[in-house]
């Protein structure tokens, strides 16, 4: 926590001569001191079975906000104000005997107007450590995944089923059950999948894994086309609701998904998803977590007693958002208006004789799979091996550095691996394993293009040197798979393009091959010129990697460079590939201005 402000103590006189004080009242037996508090207070605190500990500082803290400029606003939402107080003396107390859930229900307040005024407060009074705005910001993420996933399926269930189905339907499997029990699965299998719940792409695939699978459970008559007859199909050839004897359920399960794949190639094609992607969501995650359930799909329908009863549980143990809620649109998840408009948007027509063409506005899923397809279509003719105009210029080399590019490659690969599924969860290591080969393909193809524009520049063919230095290659790898991440790793609060934190956000690749940040800086200009079909927004955020070198990160790695010529060294940019791995020239007049201070900042550090 920062310091307390000065009034602080003058807040505690006060609340010691509260008339409350001395009324002889029984105080509860969580704290003796809780008569000094208003009632209101009190009640809160029982409602969400606070400890004493938390109950005496938060009344503190609003004391002090209550003192301090702009008071008469918190008068005005005591409440608000308090539950304030008591989430943020709870986090940094280790004491949370509530769930966030809970806390807005007590409060009424929505989650985006909570962090609104969290944000006040801040601003006022300083008063959130860093402890605190770790927790708000998962949250916000967190929340910010499950809204735009949420609007998704809502939308995409509209797609699927009648509104009105024939009155052959049970009323058991009505479109609100069928949904409920939806909304229900996706949120326990992201629970026990997923690590990094805001990884929004890995979960729009996720969902649209439960979607394939409730989807083949439904009776014909409640879907439309073209579900209805891809589920008709699969029931004629074989029933995904007949048992087989003599196979087990994990037999039965992945024999049935194996065949019957129709329904996830619909869904892939109308949400421009990766086929083989999500299809390695299903096998390595989703088929994993319905066998750990218990959930076969010869029984029917999962209860959604249990399902609810078992993440109930997940939601009781994480101490955030009861995303069934949703279900029921509960004002605590209601998006903040501002915001939901711009993104409901649609432009309108000047002409209304001209041609109905209506442009969808961009919803995050939609602007996460699109930046996606544009990945995809610039590494559509690349490949994960050295082309044959790379291994020319690798025989062309004094010492041929095939073999070493080969093994670093695949070395890398089981580092880049495990650290994934270390980050994302086990269940998800495959998909770790996608992202690092079309990293690798990105990495093969700026490579050659690099050579190329060097062959030109300098009429040179024998690039050894730069070819058999460890360093650039591992920096150049680097910045292909940030690239890749960047483009995947979206959060729901991206889709104007803008950058957002999340567990796999830069510099986390450097962390995982154990990169110096000034190493990835050196590739990085030569990396844009090299790949001219980068997305305005994948440049953008490479240059924000740059900026956020030169600002904090270059340092961290030039205490630990053994000499001063070599801190210089690594402080200077080369003008291109080739001259990657060369010492800097001495013409100091020629360095742009940022480098003379760096090198003027590391002599000073050198003494």
């Amino acid at each position: 926590m920062p310091p307390k402000p000065p009034r602080r103590p003058g807040a505690a006189r006060s609340q010691r001569s509260s008339p409350d004080g001395g009324s002889g009242s029984a105080p509860p037996p969580a704290s003796p001191r809780l008569g000094v508090g208003e009632a209101g207070f009190v009640a809160l605190c029982d409602a969400l079975k606070v400890s004493g500990s938390v109950r005496e500082k938060a009344w503190k803290t609003y004391e002090s906000l209550s003192a301090a400029d702009g008071a008469p606003a918190y008068d005005k939402k005591k409440k608000e104000t308090w539950g304030v107080c008591i989430f943020i003396v709870a986090i940094d107390l280790d004491e949370m005997t509530f769930t966030f859930t809970e806390l807005l229900k007590s409060i009424s307040i929505s989650v985006c107007t909570f962090f609104q005024f969290l944000k006040e407060v801040d601003v006022n009074m300083d008063t959130v450590s860093t402890k605190v705005d770790s927790t708000v910001s998962r949250l916000k993420k967190k929340y910010d995944v499950l809204l735009a996933l949420y609007h998704k399926f809502e939308r995409t269930c509209g797609l699927i089923y009648l509104e009105q189905p024939s009155s052959e339907i049970s009323a058991e499997l009505s479109s609100v059950l069928v949904l409920k029990n939806y909304w229900i699965t996706f949120l326990l299998a992201k629970g026990k999948v997923l690590q990094m719940e805001d990884d929004l792409v890995i979960s729009f695939q996720l969902l649209l894994c439960v979607l394939d699978y409730f989807i083949k459970l439904s009776p014909p008559a409640m879907l439309k086309e073209p579900y209805k007859s891809a589920v008709t199909a699969v029931t004629v050839n074989g029933s995904t609701r007949t048992p087989r004897r003599g196979q087990n359920r994990s037999t039965r399960t992945s024999k049935q998904v194996d065949t019957d794949t129709k329904v996830i190639e619909i869904l892939c094609k109308e949400h421009d998803c990766n086929l083989d992607e999500v299809k390695n969501v299903y096998f390595t995650s989703f088929i994993p977590f319905l066998n750990s359930m218990g959930i076969v799909a010869s029984n029917g329908l999962p209860q959604v007693e249990v399902l609810s009863k078992e993440y109930n549980e997940l939601y009781l143990k994480n101490k955030d958002i009861d995303a069934r809620l949703f279900l029921d649109h509960d004002e605590t998840l209601q998006p903040d208006v501002i915001a939901c408009s711009q993104l409901e948007r649609t432009p309108r027509k000047n002409n209304p004789d001209e041609e109905f063409n209506v442009i969808l506005p961009q919803t995050p899923v939609r602007a996460a799979m699109n930046t996606i397809q544009q990945l995809m279509m610039i590494l559509n003719s690349a490949t994960d091996k050295p082309s044959d105009t790379l291994i020319t210029y690798f025989n062309n080399c004094t010492v041929n550095p095939k073999d070493s590019i080969l093994k670093r490659v695949e070395s890398l690969g089981h580092i880049f691996k495990k650290k994934f599924a270390e980050a994302v969860g086990q269940g998800c290591a495959e998909i770790g394993s996608q992202r690092y080969i079309l990293g690798v393909r990105l990495y093969y193809r700026v490579m050659e293009s690099m050579l190329k524009s060097e062959e030109e520049r300098l009429s040179v063919h024998n690039f050894s040197k730069l070819l058999n230095d460890n360093i650039f290659h591992t920096s150049l790898l680097a910045c292909a798979l940030e690239v890749v991440m960047a483009t995947y790793v979206r959060t729901a609060s991206q889709s104007d393009g803008s950058s957002a934190e999340t567990d796999l956000s830069f510099p986390w690749i450097l962390n995982v091959f154990d990169l110096k940040a000034f190493d990835f800086y050196k590739v990085i200009e030569s990396f844009i010129k090299a790949e001219p079909s980068l997305t305005r927004d994948m440049i953008k955020h490479l240059e924000r990697c740059e900026h956020r070198i030169m600002e904090s990160l270059a340092w961290q790695s030039a205490v630990g460079l053994c000499s001063h010529e070599q801190r210089l060294h690594h402080c200077v940019r080369p003008t291109g590939a080739a001259s990657w791995a060369q010492a800097p020239s001495s013409g100091e007049a020629h360095w742009p201005q940022r480098y003379k201070e760096i090198i003027t900042m590391l002599q000073a550090e050198s003494g």
